[in-house]
């Protein structure tokens, strides 16, 4: 497929009405509505999840979902309020202000502002690759962890209790357990029936909108049966109309204070974003831009942080359903919007009744399908590094609840420093002649040296500053394998760069050698390695011995050496 045209790539919607000529707008208008019959119950409740009003949700879903769709790769994403992100910006907003101010609806704004900067700075600068430092397992350690979390913190309105903001979630959850008379049986009644209408809906006609269909009945039974009056928790009043655009308001100490929770936010919700998109362009045969997808979800968040809304992501749910539906452009999304907004326009006074323990249940039948403990599995069977990784993430992040950002930066900060433990540690190994013809680690084969002056030593890794002791000590040891070593042939196919620290070792082991009538060839060796040895002029003192492709080649060479008729 050639590629878009520059002005395409930098304004993706560009490209709509060349998909539209062939396939029309029919399929992006279903879609769209479809997806709005999700997005405006789910608004609620993830703005819900977040600790924020519900209408902030209905404007996260407004402006940030246009912007996203205009200016992303994948036209199928469904950009708003998803669970993972409104959990990570409550947790991280709880330990600086009290949930029903306006200082934390600021902090929330600020919140969304700053993990936007930071991915519209990494889509312009095209640096999309830093996040895949963050490996698979730490990555779903912290959203088994992240999913444990936001079930548990749902427990409490489905089942109708009270807990203050201040106290210890689990031991006042664990106490109100303990205490049946604090549980409010018709909410109990509405969350739980509400939870097994979604999952059977999903299971036996998931065509329907089941969500939509579970709110609107239980909103319309909450209402016929006094639900409200009787102590349970409604939804309430929403403001109608329109969010005022305006900018945050600079806050120095605020915004230092948030801007790790705000890097890790940029970070997740972007892999949840690249998630979608990698699957439904695998699925479509279409190309999508890591960099550009930065570009649009950050603008997607400073669109929220201008709409006065919470950080917004692409949700895997509902760009899975929008594709499913057949979307084919970003024009989906404005169609998903737009019923939106006349649901903010004319419909909020329907929602006063809609139960709290509702919204709870849609969260938990969003979110239970996030928890894969078998990724983790997969991760022990793969390495044993990978599994620490992961459980470590899950362990820290339910540990550090609920500041769970701190869970993701620790498994960050951990598989990196694992990283380089193992760049610092390549394997080295002295070869032997094999029955097949190849030269293989002695050691583990049972094999022996290739002659009794000389041993083989492969060293697989660049030859940097973090390898340089390794590689010194690897030759060394190679030097005193047999008594009479006379010729340490290095095998090279892995060394695929060499720097200052590199060469320098070389040179002072290239050089001790020689002072003890011994020496050291090559074979295998890359260009990118010769050029450094080149620039470097060590070269010109090797190269009689180092330029031999392969371990036999080498030794023939040097068999009038190894055998005491000749001098190197």
């Amino acid at each position: 497929m050639p590629p878009a045209p520059l002005l395409e790539r930098l304004l993706p919607f560009l490209a709509w009405p060349r998909l539209w000529s062939a396939g029309g707008l029919r399929n992006d208008l279903v879609a769209g509505i479809t997806v709005a019959l999700v997005m405006v119950p789910q608004s609620l409740a993830y703005a819900q999840l977040g600790a924020l009003p519900p209408h902030i949700g209905l404007y996260a879903a407004l402006l940030p979902a246009v912007v996203g769709a205009l200016f992303g790769s994948c036209g199928q994403l469904s950009t708003g309020p998803v669970a993972l992100t409104a959990l990570l910006s409550g947790a991280s907003l709880l330990p600086l202000a009290r949930p029903d101010t306006p200082e934390f609806l600021a902090l929330a704004v600020l919140l969304a502002l700053l993990s936007g900067l930071i991915q519209l700075a990494l889509g312009v600068l095209r640096l999309g690759w830093l996040l895949n430092l963050l490996s698979h397992p730490v990555l779903m350690g912290f959203i088994n962890a992240a999913a444990l979390i936001i079930c548990l913190s749902q427990l409490p309105p489905l089942l109708g209790l009270h807990l203050s903001n201040g106290e210890q979630f689990l031991a006042g959850l664990a106490g109100a357990l303990a205490d049946p008379g604090r549980i409010h049986l018709p909410s109990v009644l509405f969350g739980l029936g509400a939870l097994v209408a979604l999952t059977a809906l999903r299971r036996f006609v998931p065509r329907l909108p089941g969500v939509l269909l579970v709110a609107a009945a239980a909103t319309a039974l909450s209402a016929l049966l006094g639900f409200e009056a009787g102590g349970g928790r409604v939804v309430g009043a929403i403001p109608a109309g329109l969010p005022d655009l305006v900018l945050p308001a600079p806050d120095l100490k605020a915004a230092a204070a948030l801007l790790p929770a705000a890097f890790v936010i940029a970070l997740v919700s972007f892999m949840e974003a690249a998630s979608s998109a990698r699957l439904i362009s695998g699925k479509r045969r279409q190309p999508w831009n890591q960099n550009q997808e930065l570009i649009g979800q950050g603008l997607a968040k400073l669109a929220a942080a201008f709409s006065g809304a919470m950080p917004v992501s692409a949700s895997f749910s509902r760009s899975a359903l929008n594709h499913a539906s057949g979307a084919r452009t970003g024009f989906s999304s404005l169609v998903t919007a737009a019923v939106v907004l006349l649901a903010l326009l004319h419909f909020t006074p329907l929602l006063w009744h809609l139960p709290v323990p509702v919204l709870a249940a849609i969260i938990l039948q969003a979110v239970v399908g996030l928890i894969d403990v078998r990724a983790l599995a997969r991760a022990w069977h793969a390495s044993r590094d990978d599994g620490l990784a992961g459980t470590l993430t899950f362990a820290a992040t339910l540990a550090f609840a609920p500041n769970i950002q701190n869970g993701i930066l620790t498994g960050l900060l951990f598989s990196l420093a694992l990283m380089l433990y193992r760049s610092m540690k390549p394997r080295v190994a002295l070869l032997g002649l094999h029955p097949d013809g190849t030269y293989r680690d002695l050691e583990r084969f049972g094999l022996t040296h290739p002659h009794p002056h000389a041993v083989i030593l492969r060293f697989d890794g660049p030859l940097t500053f973090v390898t340089a002791a390794t590689f010194e000590e690897g030759v060394l040891r190679a030097v005193r394998a047999q008594d009479a070593v006379r010729v340490v042939l290095v095998s090279g196919a892995g060394i695929n760069d060499i720097d200052a620290t590199g060469l320098h070792t070389l040179g002072g082991l290239a050089e001790r050698l020689r002072s003890q009538g011994q020496f050291m060839a090559f074979c295998g060796l890359k260009k990118q390695a010769i050029d450094a040895l080149q620039r470097d002029g060590l070269w010109e003192h090797l190269a009689p011995h180092a330029a031999y492709r392969t371990e036999a080649q080498a030794l023939e060479a040097l068999r009038l050496v190894l055998d005491g008729t000749g001098s190197a």
